[in-house]
């Protein structure tokens, strides 16, 4: 087990290098660089020129990437194109990040287990086609869609919840009403893609033969459904969400500009402005690293319960 879930590290972790890798080669593609884009009005050629040199945009992309690498083992993220240390531009955004999205993917996992298993008590039946038929068209909408509606519906319509996100003193929201909007426009696409994961994986497992046996003999449906159907079904629910995570991570770049959280929404977008590769590659480092737990806690789920069932 432990060799296993080194391998699966080291070929996740080989898989976010060629990412950074790629995130360092295509900013370089974009059309100007870090001291044009961070320049102030009426600057001279000679100071953009130095402020060139000081940032190192002279050298090689690969020589500036490896030195980027090389700190990455100590928590050293570099320093973006306006002096700033990465790690502190991150140290608050990222964490109200994880907040949002772990609370998006909470309710997530209930909302999507809860109405899966209420299709699956009658399969075939209203309440079955009804949740397969809303997930469906749930799942096409976009966040920004979504967060649009959530904005006009509970908050410029009925004025129960706040449209945008107020930071305190510490640079997090500051009370919880705050996070509702932003949480549910994130949630509500990921619910309709889990919710068909749930059902299908519930019909899956409804054809095993131990299933078949509690059926024969004479359970009550919900009780089949919660001790036989739903532990049998739980890696696929559980692969499903983890695959939610790196979807979550990147709608709530556009959820967070939208109700102006503060989050790596805004600094992501400040980064791409100023054609900052460090403070990029940081947010991508991280979210790989955050994604990458949540992916392996999923596999290791799926071989903890088909060691059980073993």
């Amino acid at each position: 087990m432990l060799a296993r879930v080194g391998l699966v590290v080291l070929k996740r972790a080989v898989l976010l290098a060629v990412l950074l890798a790629l995130v360092f080669g295509t900013v370089e593609l974009l059309p100007g660089d870090a001291a044009t884009a961070t320049a102030e009005r009426g600057e001279s050629v000679a100071d953009t020129e130095e402020r060139r040199r000081l940032l190192g945009l002279d050298r090689p992309v690969l020589e500036r990437f490896w030195d980027w690498m090389s700190g990455l083992p100590t928590g050293d993220l570099g320093t973006s194109a306006r002096g700033e240390k990465v790690t502190d531009l991150l140290s608050t955004a990222f964490p109200n990040t994880l907040l949002l999205g772990g609370l998006a993917l909470l309710l997530t996992a209930l909302l999507s287990t809860a109405l899966g298993c209420w299709a699956a008590l009658r399969p075939g039946g209203r309440v079955d086609r009804a949740v397969s038929t809303t997930a469906t068209a749930v799942l096409a909408l976009p966040e920004f869609v979504v967060a649009v509606a959530l904005v006009l519906v509970l908050s410029l319509w009925t004025g129960w919840l706040p449209a945008v996100t107020i930071a305190d003193a510490d640079g997090a929201p500051a009370s919880w009403e705050m996070l509702v909007l932003p949480a549910l426009a994130l949630t509500i696409p990921q619910t309709g893609w889990n919710v068909r994961i749930v059902r299908a994986a519930l019909a899956d497992e409804a054809r095993a033969p131990h299933v078949e046996t509690a059926v024969l003999d004479g359970l009550p449906p919900h009780r089949v459904l919660t001790h036989h159907v739903l532990p049998g079904a739980l890696p696929t629910i559980t692969a499903g969400l983890a695959t939610s995570t790196g979807m979550l991570l990147g709608g709530a770049v556009v959820v967070e500009t939208i109700f102006n959280y503060p989050g790596i929404g805004s600094v992501l977008a400040s980064a791409v402005s100023d054609r900052d590769s460090p403070v990029i590659a940081g947010v991508t480092a991280l979210s790989g690293a955050v994604i990458t737990g949540v992916l392996l806690w999923a596999d290791l789920v799926r071989d903890l319960t088909a060691g059980a069932r073993r």
